[in-house]
């Protein structure tokens, strides 16, 4: 569902540019722009996170085969650009920002406090190459893809107590692997981007609970990472 309405805000904000392609329309909105070398901007979005478990026993709960229920919401993002222009169609982009969200999930096999909220802030840093068509009218499709590092402020990494006192830790630096596509809207003033981008985190970001290492919580799980998806409005 939280998937579903990211996408259906994207496909309504690519509506003006669908209109044009229709109308005939050749009225050319800053013909020049993409001609600078650098670029700067900032983006506003959304964002929903998963966290994806792989076990080392998978019959431990046999009728899901997993230890861990989740439930995705929707959180916010907010950030700069930065735009170096390589080619006529391909740039590289640095796009430095702060994103905010709430995964809940429920171990199955535990008893007693079994319902997690994570609220976490991250400062998400990606460096990306933007593959990008050739301008049509006053719009410009694109691909994208890169590498990111992001800081989890609320990640309880160091935090002594663990599961078993109700606190779930995830490691403070996690590096990421994305890739997305949106389009260049060249408006009378600025342009404006609407983007959608699957963000797939690289490294293991579980803390166990150190004091058991055959805990109900954390003994099961060989390696949690998380996943997500951004949607964001860049405004040049």
């Amino acid at each position: 569902m939280k998937k579903t309405l990211i996408l259906a805000i994207f496909f309504l904000s690519i509506l003006p540019a669908q209109a044009q392609i229709f109308s005939g329309d050749k009225v050319i909105n800053n013909p020049n722009f993409d001609m600078q070398r650098w670029s700067w901007g900032y983006f506003l979005g959304f964002n929903t996170y998963d966290l994806n478990f792989d076990y080392k026993d998978y019959s431990a709960n046999p009728s899901t085969g997993k230890d861990f229920s989740v439930d995705r919401t929707i959180g916010f993002n907010v950030g700069l650009v930065g735009n170096l222009r390589l080619s006529d169609h391909l740039d590289l982009r640095l796009e430095p920002g702060v994103s905010f969200n709430r995964i809940n999930f429920q171990f199955w096999k535990a008893d007693g406090d079994t319902f997690r909220e994570i609220n976490s802030t991250y400062v998400h840093v990606p460096l990306l190459l933007k593959f990008s068509t050739t301008r049509i009218n006053n719009f410009k499709p694109f691909v994208v893809g890169g590498v990111s590092t992001s800081l989890n402020l609320s990640s309880n990494e160091n935090n002594p107590e663990d599961n078993y006192e109700g606190q779930f830790r995830m490691t403070t630096n996690s590096y990421y692997y994305e890739i997305g596509f949106g389009i260049d809207l060249y408006l009378y003033y600025f342009k404006f981007t609407p983007s959608i981008r699957g963000v797939f985190a690289i490294n293991d970001e579980l803390v166990r609970d150190d004091n058991d290492p055959a805990s109900m919580y954390t003994g099961n799980v060989d390696k949690m990472s998380s996943r997500g998806l951004f949607l964001n409005f860049t405004f040049q």
